[in-house]
C-alpha cells in the first residue's frame, strides 16, 4: 500500500463509529496536507514522532509508528528519536514510548537491543559536548557548563551522551529537538534557540516553515502559529 492508503488504514477503526470525521480528518492529514508539502518522506516522519513524542499521543504513535517504519525510517532512528527525547522531556514522559516501541519492533522481528550508536564514555562527554554546543550554537557556549550544575548537566548529558551518537546527523537532532519544544508548547525561548541552530545547520526558515506545516494536523493550530512566529523571529535575528 501506498503512505497515504496505510496511514488512513490505520485510522479506520473510527469509520463505524465516527464515518464523517475520519473522512475529514484523513483527506486533510494524509491528503490535503502531505500531498502539499515538498519534503523528503524521511524528515516528515522524523518529525512527526517528535511532535507525537512532545504532545504525549501515546495512542497515535502505536498507529503510525508501523507506517513510518513501512515507508523508509529504520529502527535505529525512531530508537535515537525516543533516546534524545529524554532530555527535552523527561524519563516519566518517554517511558510509554519505548514499550510501544519495543512491542512494535519485535512484532517485525528486530533483534533487540539494537546496535550501540555512542561514541562518548565517562571521560569525554563533557568536552564533547562542549564541542557539540559550540557547533551547534557558536563559540559564545565555550564554558557553558561551567555556569552552574544545570549547565554541566545539559552539556554533558544532553550534548555528551545523546547529541555525540551516531544514527542522526546534526540535522536530524537539531530538527526533531525543534519539533519536541514546537509540540508541548510554552517553552519559546528554548523553541527560538533551536530554532536559529537550525537555520545555523542548514534546516533554513523554508524548510522548518513546511515541518510545522506537516504537522498541524497532529498538534492543531495555535502551538503550529507559535511555532512559525518563532522561525520568523529566528530568521529575523
Amino acid at each position: 500500500m501506498t503512505y497515504e492508503e496505510e496511514a488512513i488504514q490505520a485510522h479506520r477503526f473510527l469509520t463505524e463509529t465516527d464515518p464523517e470525521v475520519f473522512a475529514t480528518m484523513t483527506n486533510f492529514a494524509f491528503k490535503e496536507v502531505d500531498g502539499e508539502i515538498d519534503i523528503p518522506r524521511r524528515s516528515k516522519d522524523l518529525s512527526t514522532i517528535g511532535y507525537l513524542l512532545g504532545c504525549q499521543a501515546t495512542d497515535e504513535y502505536r498507529l503510525m509508528l508501523p507506517v513510518f517504519l513501512a515507508h523508509g525510517l529504520t529502527a535505529i532512528e525512531v530508537k535515537e528519536v525516543l533516546y534524545q527525547a529524554l532530555d527535552y522531556l523527561g524519563m516519566a514522559r518517554v517511558m510509554p514510548f519505548f514499550k510501544i516501541t519495543n512491542e512494535i519492533l519485535q512484532n517485525r522481528s528486530e533483534s533487540l537491543p539494537l546496535p550501540g550508536q555512542a561514541t562518548t564514555n565517562e571521560q569525554t562527554r563533557l568536552s564533547k559536548g562542549e564541542e557539540t554546543q559550540i557547533r551547534l550554537f557558536g563559540p559564545q557556549m565555550k564554558d557553558f557548563s561551567k555556569k552552574g550544575t544545570i549547565n554541566r548537566w545539559l552539556t554533558a548529558n544532553c550534548f555528551g551522551d545523546y547529541y555525540t551518537r551516531t544514527g542522526l546527523s546534526d540535522q536530524d537532532r537539531e530538527l526533531i529537538t525543534f519539533c519536541y519544544l514546537a509540540a508541548q508548547g510554552g517553552v519559546e525561548p528554548q523553541l527560538l534557540a533551536h530554532a536559529k541552530a537550525n537555520i545555523r545547520v542548514g534546516n533554513d526558515e523554508a524548510f522548518l516553515t513546511k515541518i510545522v506545516l506537516q504537522n498541524v494536523p497532529y498538534i492543531g493550530y495555535p502551538r503550529s502559529l507559535n511555532a512559525l512566529k518563532v522561525i520568523q523571529e529566528a530568521a529575523n535575528n
